[in-house]
């Protein structure tokens, strides 16, 4: 039985009317719920119950795997118990049932413990063993039990024991072999009896087994031939041997095993000293008695008796005794009973003033505590509805109300329909390399969805369903699915039921629909859309399609969009003159003569095109081709991760270089001031001795005087030449290295840019890699509305040749907070929740759970960021998402802008299918124009 929050599961009960209407209103409308076999009087009762089944809150009591809904863990459980059935040795069943039957034990794993003593050495007739004979196992099976004599018999090794003989002689086993009848392991049934006790009267190693040795099956390369030879002597032969030399194979009967399969088949009441029984079912294919013995009966009366006194003695013992009658005091006794009262009443003031005093002191406590609490300054970033503007933050020009987003402007009015038709393009842009067609542009996919001529034809139109359908055809599929659910429904609603459908399905019989469906699209698997002829056919090949994969429980839309692809309403002489029909005119019309595929599509409105697309979608998620290519891209993000470390560990390794360069450097730049500084005292101290030198002699001097002098200034004139050459040489090469210092730290600096510039494309190749497995969102804003932007994921990209920005859809779609997130805001403490919405997002900017919403303006998205509040974890992510990709939102943005003025055309010269020179104004619009650059030719 399935757990929910480690408690069993029970079953709903009918209620005592539904019980009492089987006598008196037998044939009373009820709701019932297959899986389980309950019934419910009410939807609301029958809906509530299957959602408490669907919660994954559950938990296999058998396997122990949690997270499951009600269904999935009863499969778990049944699964595992026809595992373990299959496994446990079919000879042990009834032995250890009937063993376990009407014990009193109160944990499960004593009395698996129990069990597994007595039986691990005891073995039965029929039961499949392994043998160790000299050193090898062998699989074999128990034929014959021989019971122990009175006189115990030698121990026999099994080399002694082997004989190729077919059946036991008197000389090699005296022993007579029990019959089916008699049963063996007598004292294996009574648990009560200590293990030891049990071998004493009955040891099983006495006990004698012959066995026939199993042929086991050769492997492919054996490992050693004269094993093998070896080996196949026993096969087939029969053998005699004792317990020691038998084992049970680990995976048939162990503690865990066991453990299962006793908790699988036995139960217990939750009574006091209760004892275990076995399941009635069980116990009726196995043999074992449902009728208690009566000395069990009493034992278990007297075990549930000395329980009940043992808890109402633990009981009273806390309670204290019951008081006695007592007897008449004297007056002395009186008054030394008064003076004890008196001083335990004391006591009571006293011990009462105490408790006031501290629970005061605990009140202070407690106080003080919440206000150095309120004191503590909030560590940001935090939750995001914890954060509000202060007056100072509005002064400086926070913003307090998002820009609205526009539900206007998005490509569908309805919400459904957008959120099919994003993923739509999403899809078929992600997946474009596998699919073999070229990207396109959101605005494009939509203009191309509301084509409505037959001429000139639509080539992406053409393009996306034939890929689409080419991939399909790899896809399981059953034939004429749809026919079949249009039969079904056809037998389960009555006459009046039948006319409603057939009036909202404009007007066709079901019959008359699956007549002409069994004429469209036959072989649609095998039809050559070939890219050279512009895939003439792709409209019979799409209702095929259709007709194989889809159902009415898969794709509700089917009968209608069937019935226009197939019928068209009869023509009036209006029509029949202008050649024409309008969208809006032929779906509100009644159809009725069968027509062609590609003669009706056109007529289609565009969200049922949506709705075809989307359904395609979903099922081509499933092909092989669409799941390699996403372990494709698992391979390059865990290579691209790789490049990125290693990338980063290099750039580390630069700027480690490029700071010690510039530290040598300033150290240099130091040092030639402080040798500058020395060199001019030298040469002032120079200067003042030559000026010394040449103060003219006296009178007395002698010639020789001069001569010295003269030489002393030559010495001194060539030794300030050499010093002046050595510090300009000195000088030279400090001012080399200072330039080769710069130019390698301007090579490692255009090193680094490199490496950078490689980041940001490791960053888009990321981008397209993780979109191609799974679409994140930007991130959430404070409301849990979630930011989307779809550019540059899959076969698209960010940048074109010559790093031209591209865009996909070149907009910022919101979406409304999921159910889930407005359960967690309205358990918030705080209750004006709905009241901080309608002031910082406005009534009108308020959306509904799933809703969509569009930002398509490069300044609504400026203020929107402006509105993020970084002092919150959601918004501080979102804004740092921004800051990181906005150098390729902003340009996206404004290229769409650009674009869309461009092809923009004046209010009279839209589209219309009744004018005559329609074709050359459609052609020239831009959806028109593109081309798939990736197409393969249907072979």
């Amino acid at each position: 039985m399935p757990l929910c929050r480690r408690k069993r599961v029970l079953l709903a009960e009918p209620s005592p009317d539904l019980l009492d209407a089987v006598k008196s209103d037998p044939n009373r409308d009820v709701f019932y719920l297959a899986q389980t076999g309950e019934i419910f009087e009410t939807y609301e009762s029958y809906s509530a119950r299957m959602s408490f089944y669907r919660l994954k809150q559950f938990q296999c009591e058998v396997t122990g795997k949690s997270g499951l809904d009600y269904f999935q863990a009863l499969d778990s459980e049944l699964q595992e118990a026809r595992t373990m059935h299959s496994r446990f040795p079919e000879a042990l069943k009834t032995p250890i049932l009937k063993a376990v039957q009407w014990q009193v034990m109160g944990r499960l794993d004593h009395l698996v413990e129990a069990v597994f003593d007595r039986f691990k050495d005891r073995y039965f007739k029929e039961e499949k063993v392994i043998v160790d004979i000299q050193g090898e196992k062998f699989s074999a099976r128990i034929t014959s039990v021989y019971p122990p004599r009175s006189n115990p018999l030698p121990t026999v090794p099994p080399e002694a024991q082997a004989s190729t003989s077919t059946t036991p002689s008197t000389s090699q086993s005296p022993l007579s072999p029990i019959s089916d009848d008699e049963p063996i392991h007598r004292v294996a049934a009574d648990l009560k009896l200590p293990v030891k006790d049990g071998i004493a009267r009955d040891d099983p190693a006495k006990y004698l087994y012959r066995l026939q040795i199993l042929e086991e099956e050769k492997p492919e390369k054996s490992r050693s031939a004269a094993k093998d030879a070896a080996k196949g002597k026993w096969n087939g032969s029969e053998m005699e041997a004792r317990c020691t030399s038998l084992s049970r194979d680990r995976l048939a009967f162990s503690k865990s095993i066991l453990r299962r399969f006793i908790r699988d088949c036995v139960d217990r009441d939750a009574a006091v000293a209760s004892p275990w029984t076995v399941k009635p079912a069980i116990a009726e294919r196995y043999g074992v008695s449902n009728v208690m013995p009566e000395e069990t009966r009493k034992g278990v009366e007297s075990i549930k008796k000395g329980e009940i006194e043992k808890r109402k003695k633990v009981w009273e013992d806390k309670e204290g005794p019951p008081s006695k009658k007592q007897k008449k005091m004297t007056p002395a006794q009186e008054l030394k009973v008064k003076a004890l009262a008196a001083a335990a009443e004391q006591r009571e003031r006293e011990a009462r003033a105490k408790a006031e005093q501290n629970l005061k002191a605990k009140e202070e406590a407690e106080r003080a505590a919440i206000e150095k609490k309120k004191k503590k300054p909030i560590r940001y970033p935090t939750e995001d509805l914890d954060v509000r503007l202060n007056d100072k933050e509005k002064k400086a020009g926070g913003k307090t109300k998002r820009p609205v987003p526009s539900r206007a402007a998005l490509p569908f009015g309805d919400s459904k329909t957008t959120g099919m038709f994003l993923m739509a393009w999403n899809f078929l842009v992600v997946y474009g390399q596998p699919l073999h067609i070229s990207t396109f542009t959101l605005d494009e996919f939509e203009h191309a969805l509301r084509h409505s001529v037959m001429e000139p034809p639509c080539a992406l139109l053409a393009e996306i369903h034939s890929t689409l359908i080419y991939n399909l055809r790899t896809v399981p599929f059953v034939r004429h699915s749809a026919v079949i659910s249009l039969m079904e429904l056809k037998r389960s609603v009555d006459n009046q039921e039948e006319e409603e459908l057939e009036s909202n399905t404009l007007g066709v019989h079901i019959d008359d629909l699956t007549a002409v469906m069994s004429e469209v699209g036959n072989n649609w698997e095998r039809v050559p859309l070939r890219f050279a002829e512009g895939r003439e056919g792709w409209e019979d090949a799409l209702v095929g399609c259709l007709k194989d994969h889809a159902n009415l429980s898969n794709f509700p839309r089917l009968r209608p969009i069937l019935t226009q692809l197939l019928f068209q309403p009869e023509p009036s002489e209006e029509q029949a003159h202008s050649g024409t029909e309008s969208m809006s005119e032929a779906s509100n019309a009644t159809l009725k003569e069968p027509s062609r595929p590609r003669d009706r599509y056109h007529t289609l409105p565009a969200e049922d095109r949506v709705a075809i697309l989307a359904f395609m979608c979903n099922m081509a998620v499933s092909s092989k081709a669409i799941h390699a290519h996403m372990e494709s891209c698992e391979e390059q993000l865990t290579a691209l991760r790789k490049e990125k470390i290693d990338v980063n560990r290099q750039k580390k390794a630069y700027h480690e270089e490029m700071e010690k360069l510039l530290g040598a450097t300033k150290e240099k730049e130091k040092s030639p001031e402080k040798a500058s500084t020395n060199g001019a005292e030298e040469d002032a101290i120079m200067q003042d001795s030559s000026d010394l030198s040449d103060v003219p002699g006296s009178e007395g001097g002698s010639e020789s005087g001069s001569i010295a002098n003269g030489r002393k200034r030559d010495s001194s004139s060539r030794n300030k030449y050499h010093a002046l050459a050595s510090q300009r040489l000195k000088a030279k090469r400090e001012e080399d290295d200072r330039k080769q210092a710069l130019a390698e730290h301007r090579r490692l600096d255009e090193e680094v840019n490199k490496l950078e510039r490689r980041l940001e494309g490791i960053e888009r190749e990321f981008r397209k890699l993780l979109g191609a497995i799974r679409v994140k969102a930007l991130g959430r804003d404070r409301f849990f509305n979630r930011v989307w932007w779809f550019d540059g994921m899959g076969s698209a990209s960010l940048l074109g040749s010559g790093g031209v920005v591209q865009y996909g859809t070149g907009r910022i779609f919101i979406q409304g907070p999921s159910e889930f997130d407005l359960d967690l805001m309205e358990k918030r403490e705080e209750k004006d929740i709905d009241e901080r919405r309608r002031e910082e997002e406005g009534e009108e900017g308020m959306l509904a759970p799933g809703e969509w919403s569009v930002y398509n303006e490069l300044e609504e998205v400026d203020e929107f960021i402006s509105w993020l509040n970084p002092k919150g974890a959601r918004e501080l992510a979102l804004k740092n998402a921004f800051s990181k990709w906005w150098a390729h939102i902003a340009p996206g943005i404004r290229k769409r802008q650009a674009d869309l003025s461009i092809t923009a055309k004046l209010p009279d010269a839209r589209r219309s299918a009744r004018t005559k020179h329609v074709g050359p104004d459609i052609a020239r619009e831009p959806y028109m124009l593109w081309t798939n650059r990736r197409a393969v030719n249907g072979t």
